[in-house]
């Protein structure tokens, strides 16, 4: 009797919009089951669940803050129970705040950002690590960390704390690719640029792109569907040897 092979399961934190969006969207044509994690916009993560579905793949949607281990762990084991593997990673989720130099940043702004953006990785990778490596008895896998151009250039007067999250998440991405190199897992880090996304609504510049586009050498803001195309393509077997890598995603940025 011939069985269906299992589809391989993505997870992308923060899938609900944005780039996590675009990659859950694009996962689902590429044929993998998709499981997104959410923390406010419920309707905007059934939406994506709903197209994942529509192209005949499995979803799950998951409200979850990934800075809380205990909520952590509750999105995995209802992976676990729904689709009984995890394949891919991508640590997508991630917050900014309101413009600001660094003298006027906030102590509890700074926690909740290095909390999302920089421990919610990591607790994720922990869970995921259980399951996907070889001394766990899994099969291997891929984790793909989302990091931001910020880490390289800054953002001063805007988000210098975020860039700092964002460097935190590049040197777990170092120490944890090597980590696990032998274990079948390959870590990997998108740095995307300037991209057309809703995230520049919360730090109080939506046109924030098109203001900035002529600084960038392409000229122009980039497109979530871009930095999508730029994780599955590390996710895939296209990328088999490559590990503790950083892609830009900048436009030449």
């Amino acid at each position: 009797m011939n069985t269906v092979p299992q589809a391989p399961l993505i997870l992308i934190t923060g899938g609900g919009r944005g780039v996590g969006a675009a990659t859950a969207r694009l996962a689902a044509a590429q044929g993998y089951d998709v499981a997104i994690s959410f923390v406010s916009d419920e309707s905007a993560a059934r939406a994506v669940a709903a197209d994942v579905e529509a192209v005949g793949r499995r979803a799950l949607a998951v409200r979850a803050d990934s800075a809380d281990p205990e909520q952590v762990a509750q999105l995995f084991a209802a992976i676990d129970q729904k689709f009984g593997r995890i394949d891919v990673l991508v640590n997508n989720a991630a917050i900014i705040a309101q413009q600001s130099a660094l003298e006027n940043l906030e102590f509890a702004r700074m926690q909740r950002i290095f909390a999302v953006n920089a421990i919610g990785p990591i607790l994720c990778a922990q869970q995921a690590v259980k399951r996907m490596s070889h001394r766990y008895k899994g099969r291997g896998g891929v984790v793909i960390n989302v990091s931001s151009a910020s880490a390289r250039l800054g953002s001063p007067n805007e988000y210098v704390d975020y860039a700092a999250s964002k460097g935190a998440v590049e040197t777990f991405t170092t120490g944890f690719a090597k980590e696990v190199a032998r274990d079948g897992i390959r870590v990997n880090c998108i740095r995307p640029g300037h991209i057309y996304t809703d995230m520049h609504a919360s730090g109080g510049e939506p046109g924030r792109v098109d203001r900035v586009k002529d600084s960038i050498p392409m000229g122009r803001g980039g497109q979530p569907e871009e930095v999508a195309r730029a994780i599955l393509w590390l996710a895939s077997e296209e990328a088999s040897f490559i590990t503790g890598t950083f892609l830009d995603v900048t436009g030449g940025k």
